[in-house]
């Protein structure tokens, strides 16, 4: 039998599942994606406070492959101090209602599991 390889950016893929989860999986990507999808253009800084855990070091990583994944946009402002905005580009636009689906998703399973721990502390 032979094997579909789908390729993009000199990486070998599978599937397009495999496309999709490289591009936005991982632990920051789909919160760094959800919180400018909710909240709008953001700075650096601005990011950063939405995700507090997150290290200067990797919130610059996730936003550069986001960038180069064309999922995000990024307007240098030609000033000083220089400004720095990132918003989604359409295509990460696009990603919102599967991200606002799996946001429903997990306000089931919290819920679903805050029932169950509250019947396990009941016995």
């Amino acid at each position: 039998m032979e094997r579909c390889v789908l390729n993009i950016k000199n990486k070998e893929y599978a599937c397009t599942f495999e496309i999709a989860m490289d591009l936005i999986g991982g632990k920051w990507k789909p919160i760094i994606i959800w919180h400018l999808g909710t909240k709008g253009t953001k700075r650096f800084n601005e990011l950063k406070k939405l995700l507090p855990q997150i290290t200067q070091k990797m919130l610059t990583q996730q936003l550069r492959e986001l960038e180069s994944d064309c999922l995000v946009e990024r307007k240098v402002y030609p000033q000083v101090p220089p400004k720095v905005e990132y918003s989604l580009s359409d295509l990460g636009e696009s990603l919102m209602p599967i991200l606002r689906m799996m946001c429903q998703w997990g306000e089931g399973y919290y819920e679903r599991m805050c029932n169950y721990e509250s019947e396990l502390n009941a016995k």
